[in-house]
């Protein structure tokens, strides 16, 4: 279904998927606020200058204080957006409707993608948050290997109307949210679409599942539309980043030890520079976007 022509073996396993996002912030009582009532995640632990939200036991957003950096420029390479993964349409309802009743202004858009249903905001430090509500994998379609994605108008107001509940309006008016929920995918900024493609996909082991010409690339692992994201759309001939508020962590989840091993080997393959404690493997990508990867618990 998808566009790579690498061995299975020099590709990320089919059950990957990602981890909590790490983000360094100036404002951390505030930041907590914001993805706690508005966003409807529970704070699953603050232990000084570090706050974990997400739901149930899924860490979601890591929030990092660092009061003594300053904002990157809208130009540099780093974040464009956590992506938030509900499970119903009316734990998503919940959730926009939340937001928009406690921090309307930071609503940025809504799109159908086809395979999704997503709405946009950026959080109080300027930080791109996507919400959405994936279609059952039978409607999605794939053609000559790229999966077929578009931006469709979507009416917030209709969502709502169709989709917040009594329950849905109730947890949002508690902050409590519905539902389960994860990071459904991370999308970057980056200088240059080859490079992006040389990491993600030849050396980490993402599938490419999409191009957008020399504008952006999607990449999965096991058929999924698209665990990550890199586009040029702000951030064109950006060079690597300097230490600033924003994105500190990527996390991706591989099933099991094993996929640990073999991606540690591979990145070794490929000269890419790479810290290993046994747990995790962490490694820089082109643009100094920390990435950090785990085996499953």
């Amino acid at each position: 279904m998808t566009t790579n022509c690498l061995p299975s073996n020099d590709l990320l396993a089919a059950g990957t998927g990602m981890g909590a996002v790490t983000l360094r912030v100036g404002d951390l009582d505030a930041m907590i606020r914001y993805y706690r009532d508005a966003v409807t995640l529970q704070l699953l632990s603050h232990d000084g200058a570090v706050a974990v939200l997400g739901r149930g036991t899924t860490p979601i957003v890591i929030l990092e204080h660092a009061p003594e950096l300053t904002h990157a420029s809208p130009r540099d390479a780093g974040l464009f957006h956590t992506a938030i993964l509900f499970d119903t349409r009316e734990a998503l309802a919940a959730a926009v409707y939340s937001i928009a009743t406690r921090h309307p202004g930071t609503f940025t858009g809504s799109s159908d993608h086809l395979v999704s249903e997503a709405f946009y905001f950026n959080d109080p430090e300027g930080n791109g948050v996507e919400l959405y509500f994936d279609r059952d994998r039978s409607q999605w379609s794939w053609t000559h290997g790229q999966i077929e994605m578009s931006t469709l108008f979507l009416d917030p107001n209709v969502f709502l109307r169709e989709h917040l509940t009594e329950a849905a309006a109730d947890a949002a008016a508690s902050g409590t949210g519905l539902g389960d929920a994860v990071v459904g995918h991370v999308h970057l900024s980056v200088g240059d679409i080859p490079s992006a493609r040389e990491f993600y996909v030849h050396r980490l082991g993402f599938e490419t599942t999409t191009m957008y010409g020399s504008q952006a690339l999607f990449v999965s692992a096991g058929g999924y539309h698209h665990h990550m994201a890199m586009n040029t759309w702000n951030s064109l001939g950006a060079g690597r980043r300097r230490l600033a508020l924003g994105l500190g962590k990527v996390e991706i989840v591989v099933p099991g030890a094993d996929d640990l091993g073999a991606l540690g080997e591979r990145m070794s393959h490929h000269g890419v520079r790479s810290r290993d404690d046994g747990r995790t493997l962490v490694f820089d990508d082109p643009w100094s976007n920390l990435v950090e990867v785990r085996a499953a618990e």
